[in-house]
């Protein structure tokens, strides 16, 4: 018999917020109210609360709600209390040890990448990523690897226009292009088609990273592993890093019950 719930509004939020988690994009509000059997009033209400507080987006045009920037700092908030750290570490160092090179596992937080493991290699070139920092997730592979794995719709909500990308080089140091969407759903497009992402010079000059997504069990990403290397590294290196990127962020993937 199920105990009816003392604060009923508190109850349906998060019925909402799980329903919404279990979908692979936006879906909407009669949807909601059908699968939870709720009022659409009730279902309506509450969505406009968590639009407020960000933790759901609303998209007009499709008429359509989905997870928002808040439910995301949630994930990444139960990653930063070490499960995902814990499990990862020891993939990351044997990367590191196989490679002599440095490794990393990050997740996402919001538009940036928040790196939560950071492994050195010896004598290896200093690097700006370490244990707490972020940088931005469109510049990074660990960050192309993940944008990769979410909805458009979801991507779109975190990039709604060219204020959102972030440069970390001074204007008129780098001949590359301005960053836009179309420009990311190009790069994520060739990301998703290879299975792993890389990055050359955008985070540090002189370096490249190749980065593997590591998914739950709904195929959400849940974090990337990356390898970071000088950018004239043999062909014969980048090769066994991206083997090597994948095969980890694979079995860290298996280790959280994800889908892959």
């Amino acid at each position: 018999m199920t105990v009816p719930s003392k604060v009923p509004a508190a109850d349906q939020t998060l019925a909402i917020l799980a329903h919404l988690a279990t979908q692979r994009g936006p879906v909407p509000a009669a949807t909601i109210a059908v699968a939870l059997d709720l009022p659409r009033s009730t279902v309506y209400h509450l969505l406009a609360v968590m639009q407020e507080r960000g933790f759901v987006v609303h998209l007009p045009e499709e008429r359509r709600y989905g997870l928002g920037i808040a439910a995301f700092e949630l994930s990444s908030g139960f990653s930063r209390q070490q499960p995902l750290a814990r499990l990862g570490r020891p993939l990351v160092a044997g990367l590191v040890d196989r490679l002599g090179e440095s490794g990393h596992l990050a997740v996402l937080h919001g538009r940036d990448v928040l790196y939560l493991v950071e492994e050195r290699a010896p004598r290896r070139p200093s690097l700006v990523t370490d244990v707490g920092v972020r940088l931005p997730a469109h510049l990074t592979a660990t960050g192309r690897a993940m944008l990769a794995e979410l909805p458009p719709a979801q991507l779109r909500a975190l990039y709604p226009d060219r204020a959102a990308f972030e440069s970390r080089q001074p204007q008129g140091e780098s001949d590359a292009p301005g960053w836009s969407y179309s420009r990311l759903k190009r790069v994520l497009t060739e990301v998703r088609t290879r299975g792993w992402a890389d990055e050359e010079g955008e985070v540090t000059q002189g370096l490249a990273s190749a980065g593997a997504p590591v998914v739950d069990h709904l195929g959400w990403p849940a974090a990337a592993i990356a390898v970071t290397f000088p950018d004239d590294a043999s062909p014969e290196l980048r090769e066994l890093a991206v083997a090597g990127v994948r095969e980890a962020a694979a079995t860290l993937s298996r280790r959280i019950r994800g889908s892959r």
